[in-house]
């Protein structure tokens, strides 16, 4: 009996593999290990990250809000470029008139008809959502500037501003929670929806998606819509929080988003990811933001390093190492074939 319960114990695997099982089972991997990296170097660091709630939860809702919308369209091994000026344009919008009753809701439509525009060019034209929402990025940037007569414009209604930046439940203000709300409509979408699950069909394998009868094009447009929504939506928190819009308020959003869902596991092709890495991912870098923020650090050197830490997500890829590791074989056995003996 005692030898028996030895050798059960023996074959148990300990922790370490455990872990490491997880973290190439789970996309989320890479996205728990960069947070828990970043979580050391801010409690030695710049420890004050993690008591300053309202700096530190605004920043990770405003690049997971934007990141989330991305996700939609990235599971399907799409992009949409245009989020950032769809978060300027509506928060432009939200400005320049002068009732918030109509101007939040154009300003939400406004990024539906964005991203229905997006999805007419990419399922049913053919062009690739690369271009078709760079031209979008493009169009919107103008229209904001326009609208703003190229300088900042001011919240009409400051009070309503003023009002949104307090906090509701602790230290949550409105612009958190409608981040975790968003966020459990989106995991709740993905995960227990059908229409949702189908995302991970349509990136995966397109052809076959269309042959086992899934709405593919409709699919597409659902994505695209929620892209535009959440970002016009991020938009509009924007504006109120800080009660001022800015024709170029999201040049600096485009690169943490797409970071926030890279470092999350998602893969840039489709077919694999999850909304709880892109919260993970977008956790990590708006620690890293705040912590840059109160060191004194400019814009574009956080730009390079978060460029830096995208550019490692994509190269560590599990699926991509393989691929290359794959090459590297390939290489050395014809070169071995053909050296002389």
């Amino acid at each position: 009996m005692t030898q028996t319960m030895e050798l059960g114990n023996l074959q148990k695997p300990g922790l370490g593999p455990k872990l490491k099982a997880f973290v190439r089972r789970r996309t989320e991997g890479r996205a728990v290990i960069l947070l828990a990296v970043i979580s050391l170097v801010v409690v030695f660091y710049e420890p004050l990250v993690f008591t300053a709630y309202p700096v530190t939860l605004g920043r990770i809702a405003l690049i997971g809000l934007v990141a989330l919308g991305l996700t939609a369209v990235i599971l399907m091994g799409e992009l949409d470029l245009s989020v950032a000026s769809t978060l300027a344009a509506s928060g432009v919008i939200v400005a320049v008139i002068p009732d918030l009753r109509i101007a939040i809701p154009v300003a939400l439509l406004t990024g539906i008809a964005v991203g229905i525009v997006n999805a007419f060019f990419v399922a049913i034209v053919g062009i690739a959502s690369f271009i078709a929402t760079l031209g979008m990025l493009f169009g919107l940037s103008g229209l904001a500037f326009v609208l703003s007569g190229e300088v900042p414009v001011n919240l009409q209604n400051q009070d309503a501003g003023i009002l949104f930046s307090q906090p509701v439940l602790g230290p949550l203000t409105p612009r958190i929670l409608l981040f975790l709300l968003v966020f459990i409509a989106l995991q709740l979408f993905v995960t227990r929806m059908k229409a949702g699950r189908e995302f991970f069909a349509v990136g995966g394998n397109r052809q076959a998606a269309y042959d086992s009868g899934i709405p593919v094009k409709r699919r597409i447009f659902t994505g695209f819509i929620i892209s535009g929504f959440v970002s016009a939506l991020a938009g509009v928190i924007y504006t109120l929080t800080l009660t001022t819009a800015s024709p170029d308020a999201g040049s600096n959003v485009l690169l943490s988003s797409f970071a926030a869902a890279i470092i999350g596991g998602n893969y840039l092709k489709g077919g694999k990811g999850s909304i709880v890495g892109t919260l993970l991912g977008a956790t990590a870098l708006g620690m890293l933001q705040t912590t840059f923020l109160m060191s004194g650090i400019q814009v574009p050197v956080q730009n390079t390093l978060i460029g830096a830490i995208l550019l490692l997500a994509v190269i560590t890829d599990p699926t991509s190492l393989r691929a290359l590791i794959e090459k590297l074989r390939s290489a050395l056995s014809k070169r071995a074939k053909v050296a002389p003996s």
